[in-house]
């Protein structure tokens, strides 16, 4: 494909979201680079500074989710939701897209939703176990929907459906050789295994409580930690830095080196993460969030439980979590068992194969226009 396309993405919300959309528009770019490129997301998510960013510009709809509790925003949701639509109506107008790629988000949904409308070829890609009502509605009329998990036919067209897995940062496919690095960056002691707790860029309020808790009991295991507790949380948390083997951070400079240098990893559940560990391939003990919308975090976790490929503690059951720590320490068996399956989960090639399916889809479109054009 080394036609000037026209390409809009729509994702966002968080990183799960928008880190797909931003590497499949790597990949097609690295493929194509006549190609133009449009995002388009939400106004006062992150999606708004990520994007430029990465290098692509993106137009803001006014567009916020649906709260499932009676709340006074869901009064203006009707109202945001048709202003999206028109808005979305006319960037695709100008823009002219020759396929539009969803990867989640508020945006997502008005923009594929348009574009459908004027029989505009599109693809969504979902990332998690059990699918968000905004994909389950544009899976009607997508054409290609490209997924991380077994079983979704449940929820979309069987025939519509390929399973690519989610993309992920590619420093990730290396990092067996890098642990001499890794453990020389991080200043580690080579004869303690290393525990990294992971929650988000934000930060997960109940995981830091709960290392905080129990910090001096894990460290009695000779273990050292790598702890990173967030912007929003740095500053409770900092102080720890001068505690013997624990180190705080707010936030990850070299995930592929953390990764090399982690014996166990402790973190949220979310789907970009969870595809990420599954090639890293380290013993995991996922916390997931039960404030996600679908609880997507527990079903991407129970996923990969089900294999006997991780471990999960929920939220409401952390008065167990020292003694579950401790198992894993201590049983070198189980921690050989969690690498090995949940390695056999992982999809590497992510990325490339959903822009495969892209551009079957467009050299389908460019087939059936020029085609159109003849018989006239």
């Amino acid at each position: 494909m080394k036609r000037s396309v026209n390409i809009l993405l729509s994702g966002g919300g968080t990183g799960g979201h928008i880190y797909p959309a931003v590497a499949i528009a790597n990949e097609l770019k690295h493929r194509n680079p006549n190609a133009n490129f449009l995002f388009v997301g939400a106004n006062d998510r992150m999606e708004m500074e990520k994007v430029p960013q990465a290098g692509y510009k993106i137009k803001g709809l006014n567009i916020s989710g649906f709260q499932r509790r009676l709340t006074a925003k869901n009064l203006t949701f009707p109202f945001k939701l048709l202003q999206s639509l028109y808005r979305a109506k006319n960037i695709i107008k100008k823009f002219k897209p020759n396929i539009v790629i969803g990867t989640g988000g508020f945006a997502s949904g008005p923009t594929l939703y348009m574009a459908n409308r004027k029989n505009i070829p599109s693809i969504i890609q979902e990332q998690n176990s059990y699918p968000g009502i905004t994909n389950k509605l544009l899976a009607k009329k997508v054409l290609k929907i490209c997924v991380a998990y077994d079983n979704l036919e449940t929820y979309f067209p069987k025939e519509k459906i390929v399973k690519t897995g989610n993309p992920v940062r590619q420093d990730l496919l290396e990092i067996g050789s890098k642990r001499e690095e890794a453990i020389n960056f991080y200043d580690l002691d080579k004869s303690k295994r290393t525990i990294v707790i992971l929650g988000g860029s934000l930060g997960a309020r109940v995981i830091n409580q709960t290392i905080e808790k129990n910090l001096d009991q894990i460290t009695k295991n000779n273990v050292q930690i790598i702890w990173q507790t967030g912007k929003l949380y740095i500053e409770d948390y900092n102080k720890y830095n001068n505690k013997e083997g624990v180190q705080v951070l707010a936030f990850i400079q070299r995930m592929d080196l953390l990764y090399a240098a982690a014996d166990i990893i402790i973190s949220r559940a979310g789907a970009g993460s969870i595809s990420e560990l599954c090639i890293v391939g380290k013993p995991v003990i996922f916390i997931p969030s039960p404030n996600v919308a679908e609880d997507h975090q527990t079903k991407n976790a129970l996923a990969i439980t089900k294999e006997d490929a991780a471990i999960m503690i929920k939220e409401n059951d952390l008065k167990n979590f020292m003694k579950m720590l401790e198992d894993l320490i201590k049983d070198e068996a189980k921690q050989d068992l969690l690498k090995i399956n949940i390695k056999k989960m992982a999809l590497p090639n992510a990325t490339s194969q959903i822009v495969d399916e892209i551009e079957k889809i467009i050299l389908k479109y460019y087939m059936l226009i020029t085609l159109a054009t003849m018989a006239i």
